[in-house]
């Protein structure tokens, strides 16, 4: 989700321009995009179309299934530089994976891109991911606890959930603790989405549910935020719409999601309370595609941890998903960032929250969202 929480379960925003004009727009960007971070990679352009043309008729089609914001931005810099045809399917996360699910016994994809591990873990259980692969690259402290003991997919990014994003406008001294929340002063001043839509509110949800206790302390907590008049909407665009046009004081709202928001309008600001809850950007690989396709799937993967797909990453959507946390040595996020040197940061093992996602999303839509 934008930011990588990103509506759900309509398609991520894109150019919706219509007819010839929307999509010569939308290449445009896309290549501009691409080419600006192979510039910054001190990578040369020129030769890419024919190169590729003549290679791509001896591959196999690559199919990305992402939810990523820069997804059509690698997806256009990966095939320039490896001729290899590459296909991409973009949506939220949750209609790709229920696609994946309706297709498990005849798939229609190469690999998976998008936000969360529960879904991936989900997948592995099943048997659906290729297991036992990790790129050769040196992870620094958060990409190295985000990766599944069975290497069944892999982390290609960090963001949070959530961080406590206010209208200064409104809010001089933002909340300091999550059961600050609860008290009279935001008593129907607090917003957040439903996980029923919003890929990332389940993590969170689940990582408020460990930091207090168990399921039925943190059902305690979402049900005492209710009574304090929480606001819950579908997904981002509607919670920052309601945040904007002051029907509430304090949004929570993926990372990424937030600081775009704030880059976008300076009277809005973000700061992390303790703990937030870690949502890993990751990919996994089909593990009943073709040998092809796995190992084209495996040169997409070294790919992104490239100079050039770091790049790309970093530039695709620089007020959305590219506003990560990288999960590389000596990688930088985008300026702007807020630093985790003071943060308490939880991730929750997706094992153990995955076979509870159905449950706890109806439990909340029955309960909080109505």
């Amino acid at each position: 989700m934008p930011a990588s929480d990103l509506p759900r379960p309509v398609p991520r925003p894109r150019d919706r321009r219509s007819g010839k004009a929307g999509r010569r727009a939308l290449r445009a960007a896309v290549a501009g995009a691409a080419c600006a971070a192979f510039s910054a990679a001190g990578v040369a352009v020129a030769a890419g179309p024919a190169l590729a043309a003549k290679k791509a008729a001896k591959k196999v089609p690559l199919i990305v299934y992402s939810a990523q914001g820069y997804d059509q931005a690698v997806v256009h810099a990966f095939q320039a530089a490896t001729g290899i045809p590459t296909q991409l399917d973009t949506n939220s996360t949750g209609p790709l994976l229920a696609q994946i699910q309706a297709s498990k016994n005849n798939p229609h994809w190469g690999l998976l891109w998008v936000d969360g591990q529960t879904g991936f873990a989900a997948l592995d259980d099943q048997h659906m991911l290729v297991r036992g692969f990790e790129p050769k690259v040196k992870w620094n402290s958060l990409g190295k606890k985000v990766i599944p003991k069975d290497k069944s997919f892999v982390p290609t990014g960090i963001t949070f959930m959530t961080p406590i994003l206010y209208t200064s406008k409104k809010v001089t001294k933002p909340p300091s603790s999550w059961s600050t929340l609860l008290s009279a002063k935001w008593k129907g001043k607090v917003g957040m989405n439903t996980p029923s839509q919003s890929g990332p509110t389940y993590p969170f949800i689940a990582g408020m549910m460990t930091h207090l206790g168990g399921v039925t302390k943190g059902k305690q907590y979402f049900e005492k935020l209710k009574a304090n008049g929480l606001v819950v909407n579908p997904t981002n665009g509607t919670t920052l719409h309601a945040l904007t046009s002051g029907q509430i004081s304090v949004a929570l709202v993926q990372s990424s999601a937030a600081a775009g928001a704030a880059h976008t309008d300076p009277t809005l600001k973000l700061e992390y309370v303790n703990p937030v809850i870690m949502i890993p950007g990751n990919i996994g690989i089909d593990a009943k595609a073709t040998k092809t396709e796995i190992a084209e799937a495996k040169r997409f993967v070294d790919f992104v941890f490239s100079k050039l797909g770091q790049a790309v990453m970093k530039t695709g959507t620089p007020t959305g998903d590219s506003l990560f946390y990288p999960v590389l040595q000596n990688d930088p996020p985008r300026p702007g960032l807020p630093s985790l040197s003071s943060v308490k940061v939880l991730h929750t093992d997706p094992y153990k929250w995955g076979p509870k996602e159905n449950a706890i999303n109806t439990w909340f839509v029955n309960t909080i969202t109505k």
